[in-house]
């Protein structure tokens, strides 16, 4: 990290949801922050805590070397960017854009191009966490960019994240952020199996989350198995193959007894039923394939 980064103005464009209280960790940064929204009511208490306003991104520019954008779609950040009042209209040579926005791998890869003419770096970098990790300064930023840039960020994204992960050039951030999202939103497609399946059998909902809870705070969730750095099939004689074999062992037993149940409950379990098919495959321990006999 240079002397120049670990002092480098910031700019924040975008106080929503989520922009606000990450924008708020970075109200504490040495080199100034500048902030820029739409709505004159949510820019009013960072000027009340120190920040600089201003009403376009073309000005946040004028005044910050780092610039993170948290906006809703592409087409925003693509209009903060390259608009008739966009960044790259007044950003001076050097400059770091950083998109928190969960957008197309393809819409970065195209910025990162259009940056470059300007001489400006684009990372995108969105986040984990959500409102809360934001607020506590604990946010996963997953961060696609050059290691000029992403060293450039560390100092002020450490305000408001204490996990940073140079995923790989432009757009891998945003891949691994929608690898990310894919496991989120279908273990929440499986709650609500799992609560359908918990409610037919009489049990209390509240308390099964309570459980949920605990344990995976203890084990780690579904993250628990994200242990190797390849998802080819393992070797008998790997170290991995009896760990996983006995995760497949359990798993396949305990969506074999919740199938059960939820067909005497009346109860369709769809993704459970995927769940102990493709279970041991994507593991890496697939059961052996036993030939037939031939007569």
């Amino acid at each position: 990290m240079t002397t120049e980064s670990a002092s480098a103005p910031v700019g924040f464009i975008g106080l929503g949801n989520m922009g606000a209280p990450i924008a708020r960790r970075l109200l504490e940064w040495p080199g100034g922050l500048t902030v820029c929204d739409v709505r004159p009511e949510v820019i009013e208490p960072f000027v009340a805590a120190g920040a600089r306003a201003v009403a376009e991104p073309a000005q946040v520019a004028e005044h910050a070397r780092i610039i993170c954008v948290t906006v809703i779609d592409d087409a925003q950040v693509t209009e903060v960017l390259t608009g008739a009042s966009g960044i790259l209209r007044t950003a001076a040579p050097g400059t770091v854009v950083a998109v928190h926005s969960t957008i197309s791998d393809r819409t970065a890869e195209k910025l990162a191009a259009r940056c470059a003419e300007h001489q400006v770096e684009f990372v995108d970098a969105p986040v984990s966490g959500g409102a809360p990790g934001a607020t506590q300064g604990r946010l996963a930023v997953m961060v696609g960019g050059s290691a000029e840039a992403v060293d450039r960020i560390r100092a002020p994204f450490g305000c408001f994240a204490d996990l940073i992960v140079h995923a790989g050039p432009v757009g891998a951030g945003t891949r691994m952020k929608l690898a990310r999202n894919l496991l989120h939103f279908i273990s929440f497609t499986a709650t609500t199996e799992a609560q359908r399946l918990a409610e037919a059998a009489g049990i209390s909902l509240t308390a099964l989350g309570k459980v949920v809870r605990h344990s995976d705070a203890v084990t780690g969730g579904p993250g628990a198995i994200m242990l190797r750095d390849t998802t080819a099939p393992i070797e008998p004689d790997d170290f991995w193959f009896p760990v996983l074999g006995h995760v497949r062992d359990l798993g396949e037993k305990d969506l074999s007894l919740a199938l059960e149940l939820g067909d005497r409950l009346d109860v369709d379990l769809p993704l459970a039923q995927l769940a102990v098919a493709r279970l041991a495959e994507g593991l890496g321990v697939a059961h052996p394939v036993l030939d037939k006999e031939t007569s």
